[in-house]
């Protein structure tokens, strides 16, 4: 059912619809070394097919995962034979070109650069992350996205009609059918056809009922791949829905990683960090929370632990917010970066020994516990650094009594008790 001209292409309007410029690179016989970027079912082997046709090129089909950079010289030696005596250029694809490690994509750069081949590479993960830079540099990147509902729907209904399809069968869809095979497929034309394929494997005739094309989906196809930028997209949304206050935010996104089967404790772990970088003290319970739930879901396992995640989810997303710890230690790490390792102040060293005592260590020293609120105004920094503030808290939930704390402490700095002799 692959199409074989750019007229019966679908999907990707905004690369391939008039006017557009991989539609005219195509047309007009430029296509240089490229990358397709997308997720699967959206058409990037079609796609380089039918360059490959329309420019009238040379196209060989190379497999990341079966074969090597031995097979590239055989290629490009071809190529080269292909080039010189028959002025055709070798349009070479490689699928899942992510998989090449950095060392193996090197092979294709001198090919690539002499004009020997051009490269078509198509790949799932985001080629920032995956391609080696140098090769990332000498190919054009094409983002593909997911196909749209009507998209699926018209190669659904091409492979019932057409004879190389289901055409043989006298089978049919009702609209409420399409429709929900459509919505199945979530933009992966190749899971929708599989679909199709086996819900129509034990019927010669018939409509085919929207249980049917469930039962042959089995579910949604969720596009998650737990090592991929997908994961990372999701794990993203999830904590800027508890970090923007958004419950329900947070649990669509939680909900979204156990139906594609993330880890649990993976989710967990996260939610401890952000108990502590995004709420810290305007809610200190936040803390004990997560890692309560975090112990208790590895305790109970799924699918209860579901419920776990999403009580801590829904306290997290709406309890106060201040990331205030989190950035008082990125000041005071910046700080120790600049000043370096300066001397600790003589009145807050250990002092063990009466050697230590004899060089002042500790002299002038005052036990806040001796004081009568358990609060003595002494400076703790080193006197090169001064009264320099790193945590400032913010106004909201507990924090803001912590604020009128030190509000009362700074006062009494200002007319500290004399040092003892």
């Amino acid at each position: 059912m692959r199409p074989r001209t750019l007229e019966d292409y679908r999907g990707q309007r905004h690369l391939l619809g008039e006017g557009k410029l991989l539609r005219r690179l195509i047309e007009q016989d430029c296509i240089s070394s490229l990358l397709l970027w997308g997720p699967p079912g959206t058409g990037k082997t079609t796609l380089a097919e039918i360059i490959a046709a329309t420019t009238k090129s040379r196209f060989i089909s190379f497999s990341a995962v079966l074969q090597g950079v031995k097979e590239v010289r055989e290629i490009v030696a071809k190529a080269r034979e292909e080039k010189a005596f028959h002025g055709r250029k070798t349009l070479l694809f490689v699928d899942e070109i992510h998989r090449f490690n950095k060392a193996q994509q090197d092979a294709f750069l001198p090919y690539v650069e002499q004009g020997d081949i051009v490269l078509i590479g198509a790949t799932t993960e985001n080629p920032s992350f995956e391609i080696n830079a140098a090769l990332l540099s000498r190919s054009r990147v094409f983002v593909l996205q997911p196909l749209e509902k009507e998209d699926i729907a018209a190669i659904i209904l091409r492979a019932l009609q057409a004879p190389e399809g289901l055409g043989h069968k006298e089978l049919s869809l009702s609209q409420a059918a399409l429709d929900e095979l459509s919505e199945l497929a979530q933009g992966d034309a190749r899971a929708a056809l599989n679909a199709l394929e086996i819900a129509a494997a034990t019927k010669e005739s018939g409509e085919l009922s929207a249980e049917e094309l469930r039962e042959a989906m089995q579910k949604k196809a969720l596009l998650y791949d737990k090592g991929a930028e997908e994961h990372y997209n999701v794990i993203s949304a999830f904590i800027k829905s508890m970090r923007g206050s958004d419950p329900d935010g947070a649990l669509y996104w939680l909900a979204r990683m156990i139906e594609a089967g993330e880890d649990p404790l993976f989710i967990a772990r996260r939610m401890v960090i952000l108990a502590s970088e995004d709420v810290g003290n305007a809610d200190p319970r936040a803390l004990q929370l997560a890692v309560s739930a975090q112990q208790a879901v590895h305790f109970v396992g799924m699918p209860e632990g579901r419920i776990i995640l999403a009580q801590a989810a829904t306290y997290l997303a709406t309890a106060p917010k201040s990331n205030a710890s989190y950035a008082g230690i990125k000041a005071a790490q910046a700080e120790v970066r600049k000043s370096g390792a300066l001397p600790v102040p003589h009145h807050i060293r250990n002092a063990p020994t009466s050697l230590m005592k004899e060089l002042g260590y500790g002299k002038g020293y005052r036990y806040a516990h001796d004081a009568p609120d358990g609060f003595e105004a002494q400076n703790y920094l080193p006197e090169q650094i001064g009264a320099k503030r790193f945590y400032s808290p913010t106004g909201r939930g507990y924090e803001k009594m912590i604020g009128e704390r030190m509000a009362y402490w700074e006062e009494q700095k200002k007319n500290p008790p004399r040092d003892e002799e």
